[in-house]
C-alpha cells in the first residue's frame, strides 16, 4: 500500500481545491453579510433607534433573517457546484443535499458518487465554522440590544 493510496491522488486534489475555493467564496458571502449586519445596527438614529428600542426583538429578528438568507446562498453555490460536476442531477435535491451537510444534519439519504466524499466532509466542515460565526453575530447584536448598559464601552451616543 503507498502513502498516496490507489492513484486518485489528483481526484484528492480536486476536491481539495474545489472546496478550497468554495470556502473562500461562503467565507467572502459571510463577511459582506457580517458587514451589512454591523452596518444596521449601528446606522439607526433618532426615531429609528428610539423605535428599536422600543422594539428590539426586529433587531435580532432583522439580523436573524439577513444572516440565514447568507447562509442559505452559501447552501447554494455548494449545490450549484454539484450540479456542474454532475454528482446531482435535480436543483432541488442537490439543495436538499447541500442543507443536510452544510448543517452536518446528514441524514444518509442522499448520498454523492464515493469520488466526492472529501468534497462533501468539507463542506460539512465550512458549515460547522459558517454557523460558529453567525452566533457569534447574533450573540453580538443580542448583547447590543438587550445588554447595551451592561457592556464595557458601549454607549447609546454612538
Amino acid at each position: 500500500m503507498s502513502v498516496i493510496g490507489t492513484g486518485d491522488g489528483q481526484l484528492m486534489f480536486t476536491n481539495l481545491g474545489i472546496g478550497v475555493l468554495l470556502l473562500m467564496l461562503t467565507t467572502a458571502i459571510h463577511a459582506v453579510a457580517m458587514k451589512f449586519a454591523r452596518d444596521l445596527v449601528h446606522s439607526h438614529a433618532g426615531r429609528l433607534r428610539q423605535r428599536l428600542r422600543t422594539f428590539p426583538l426586529y433587531n435580532v429578528l432583522g439580523i436573524i433573517l439577513l444572516m440565514f438568507i447568507a447562509l442559505f446562498l452559501q447552501v447554494y453555490f455548494w449545490a450549484l457546484t454539484y450540479l456542474l460536476l454532475g454528482a446531482i442531477e435535480e436543483l432541488e435535491q442537490a439543495l436538499y443535499f447541500s442543507m443536510v451537510t452544510f448543517t452536518t444534519l446528514g441524514y444518509g439519504d442522499v448520498v454523492l458518487p464515493a469520488k466526492w466524499n472529501l468534497l462533501s466532509s468539507i463542506e460539512g466542515a465550512n458549515g460547522i465554522i459558517m454557523f460558529g460565526w453567525t452566533t457569534a453575530i447574533v450573540m453580538a447584536v443580542v448583547q447590543r440590544v438587550y445588554f447595551r448598559d451592561s457592556v464595557p464601552g458601549d454607549s447609546a451616543e454612538e
